[in-house]
């Protein structure tokens, strides 16, 4: 209990915690997600190509790297709102804000003129949007290094939670 009897603060063990690791957690994920976007487009412009497709991989290059940037500010923004709000309000995982980012890497694929990928039902229905099956599974599909941090993090919430509600 915070020293008014409500609450624990956020200043408390298990809160500072979960707000510590989750504002490194968002630092993380947002130096990855750039080099998510252009690997993502990367792969699929040189499936489109081995498919015999013709694109200006140059151009395309540039507005992947353009597409990461903006990707990563937006993502940086959303997880600073995330993993700053009370453990009660957040209404979201880093694993969901990143997965809005595919409109980022879809946006270029599609002005490159690259079709859409056959993907499988589930896929479809639950990412009905994501026609190039980019949705990453875990924030491990987006870099690997950010599964420890991801885990810790979520941990840190479970506890600061459980110590809140106990």
């Amino acid at each position: 209990m915070g020293a008014s009897g409500g609450a624990p603060g956020p200043d408390s063990g298990p809160e500072r915690l979960l707000a510590d690791l989750g504002a490194s957690l968002a630092v993380l994920i947002v130096a990855a997600v750039p080099g998510w976007i252009e690997s993502a487009v990367a792969r699929l412009i040189e499936a489109w190509e081995g498919a015999g497709g013709v694109v200006d991989r140059r151009a395309v290059e540039a507005e992947a790297h353009e597409a990461g940037a903006r990707a990563a500010a937006e993502v940086g923004q959303r997880l600073d709102a995330l993993v700053g709000a009370d453990v009660d309000a957040q209404w979201t995982t880093p694993l969901e804000v990143v997965r809005a980012a595919v409109v980022h890497p879809t946006a270029v694929l599609r002005r490159a003129g690259v079709p859409p990928v056959v993907r499988d039902d589930f896929s479809e229905a639950r990412f009905p949007d994501d026609v190039y099956g980019l949705t990453p599974a875990s924030l491990a599909a987006v870099d690997p290094s950010l599964v420890d941090p991801a885990r810790a993090w979520g941990a840190a919430k479970a506890m600061a939670h459980k110590a809140r509600h106990r």
